[in-house]
């Protein structure tokens, strides 16, 4: 029997579906939730951009149960974290804005670790994803120098979206040691992950 042009696009169409839905429930099986302490300091940088954009750091989520993990979700994060790595160049703050630790969404399309974080938390909360859910995040890469990445809390654990990779990760198989991140019911607020020590993020990653 010969296919028609319809019918085999279909059939691709599913395919690309189930790979892609593969790909989920297999990153989604390796992950489970961060174990966060106490309220902890807050970035310097963080510090100054809630001063800058008060609005932002004084959100309270009511709901903080985890996103639903869906393949919509997945899709999302897949996406976001591409197109923000693509359209970001990696520049160091001193090199932009002639210091360190300046966290500023990336608008002339140039921006650090942070800037990248600050944009795909924008992006996806946009997307209908609550800030109790994208979480700006403080790790140390196995080199020792400081870094920050974007958590997204799931049902199915808590993922990565990381400008220094194109994959999206669960947490605990990123290699980094994680230190602290925001708090959910306050986006002001930051949290401890495992005693962490402080760190400066502002460097070109």
């Amino acid at each position: 029997m010969i296919s028609s042009p319809m019918a085999r696009k279909v059939r691709v169409c599913a395919l690309a579906g189930l790979a892609l839905a593969a790909g989920w429930s297999t990153a989604a099986s390796a992950a489970g939730p961060m174990a966060t302490g106490g309220p902890t300091s807050q970035p310097i940088g963080h510090y100054d951009f809630c001063k800058t954009n008060p609005a932002e750091c004084s959100i309270r989520p009511g709901n903080l149960a985890p996103a639903t993990m869906t393949g919509s979700l997945w899709r999302k994060m897949l996406s976001v974290n591409a197109r923000v790595n693509a359209a970001v160049k990696p520049i160091s703050d001193f090199d932009i804005y002639g210091k360190d630790e300046v966290w500023a969404y990336p608008a002339k399309g140039v921006g650090d670790c942070e800037d990248y974080v600050l944009e795909k938390r924008r992006e996806l909360n946009r997307m209908g994803v609550s800030y109790a859910d994208l979480l700006m995040t403080v790790v140390r890469k196995p080199d020792g120098e400081g870094h920050a990445v974007l958590t997204v809390r799931t049902s199915k654990g808590d993922y990565i979206l990381d400008n220094l990779d194109g994959k999206v990760r669960a947490w605990d198989r990123t290699g980094y040691r994680f230190l602290k991140r925001q708090a959910i019911d306050n986006t002001g607020r930051w949290v401890s992950i495992r005693d962490g020590q402080q760190v400066l993020v502002g460097a070109v990653q």
